[in-house]
C-alpha cells in the first residue's frame, strides 16, 4: 500500500504553468494534482474527463493523436495559461493483441505511434517557444513504459512507440541543454491505473493465469500507485533536479532491469 506522505511544500512550484497531457484519470492526474499541490497553475487534456481529474486543473478536451487535436490544445493552454514553465507528456494507451505482433493491424501501429510517441513531439513543438520565451529554464518529462524495455507480443507496438519516446527525450535533452531546459524520462513498472489494470485483467484471461500471477515479481512486494510517479516527476520538474537532464528514471519498485 502507498504510505500517505507529508503535505507537500504548497509554494515550490508557486508562479509555475504546467501542461499535463493524458490528465483526465490514473498517472496523468496524480500528477497534474500533484503539481497543483505545489502551487502550480495547470491545464490538462484528455478524450473525455472523469472523477478522477483534478477540479483545480483547468481540463481541455480534445484528441491529440493528431497534429490538429495538439495544435489546438497548445492554444488553449497557452491562452488559459499565458505562458509555460512544465510540460509532461503522458498521454498514452494501447490495446493488447493476445495473438502475438501478427496480429496486430497497420492502423494499431499507427495509432500507437500517433499517440504515446508523436503526440510528445508535436505538444513539444507546440509549446517550445512559450517554455524558451519563459526564459526560466523550464522542464520537460515524458513518461514511457517498461514495455519499452522488456516488450511483450501483445503490446509490441505499444512498446515501440515509447522506446522511441526515449530516443527523443535524450536527443531533446541535449539540443535544449545550452537554453536551460530540461529533459527526462520516466519509465513506470506496473502500476495501478485504469489503462493499465485493464491491459493486466486481459493479458492474465489470455493466457489462463490469476492476476495476481500477471502482477507478481514486484521486489518491494506491492504494484505501484499513480502518486509515485507523481512524486517522481515533481523531483524532476523541481529545482532539486537542476542538474538532471537526459536521464531516464524507472520507478518500478525494483522489477525492470537496470538500464
Amino acid at each position: 500500500m502507498f504510505k500517505t506522505l507529508a503535505s507537500p511544500d504548497a509554494t515550490e512550484f508557486a508562479g509555475k504553468r504546467a501542461v499535463v497531457t493524458g490528465g483526465s484519470r490514473g498517472i496523468g492526474a496524480a500528477i497534474a494534482q500533484r503539481l497543483l499541490d505545489g502551487g502550480a497553475a495547470v491545464v490538462t487534456t484528455a478524450r473525455t474527463a472523469t472523477d478522477e481529474t483534478p477540479k483545480a486543473a483547468t481540463f481541455v478536451e480534445g484528441d491529440i493523436s493528431t497534429l490538429a487535436g495538439v495544435q489546438a490544445f497548445a492554444a488553449a493552454a497557452l491562452n488559459e495559461l499565458g505562458g509555460v514553465d512544465i510540460v509532461v507528456n503522458n498521454a498514452g494507451a494501447a490495446r493488447a493483441h493476445l495473438g502475438g505482433i501478427s496480429s496486430i493491424p497497420d492502423e494499431e501501429w499507427l495509432d500507437a505511434l500517433n499517440l504515446n510517441y508523436l503526440s510528445a513531439v508535436r505538444v513539444t513543438n507546440a509549446l517550445l517557444p512559450a517554455l524558451r520565451e519563459a526564459g526560466t529554464g523550464g522542464a520537460i518529462v515524458n513518461i514511457s513504459t517498461g514495455q519499452a524495455l522488456t516488450p511483450a507480443a501483445p503490446l509490441a507496438h505499444y512498446g515501440a512507440a515509447k522506446a522511441a519516446l526515449n530516443t527523443y527525450g535524450k536527443a531533446l535533452a541535449h539540443e535544449l541543454g545550452p537554453a536551460g531546459i530540461r529533459v527526462t524520462t520516466i519509465i513506470p513498472g506496473n502500476v495501478l491505473s485504469p489503462g493499465a489494470d485493464l491491459i493486466r485483467q486481459n493479458l492474465a484471461d489470455g493466457i489462463g493465469v490469476s492476476l495476481a500471477d500477471v502482477s507478481a515479481g514486484v521486489p518491494l512486494g506491492r504494484l505501484g500507485d499513480p502518486r509515485d510517479i507523481a512524486e517522481a516527476v515533481a523531483y524532476l520538474v523541481s529545482d532539486r533536479a537542476q542538474w538532471v537532464t537526459g536521464a531516464t528514471l524507472v520507478v518500478d519498485g525494483g522489477e525492470l532491469p537496470v538500464i
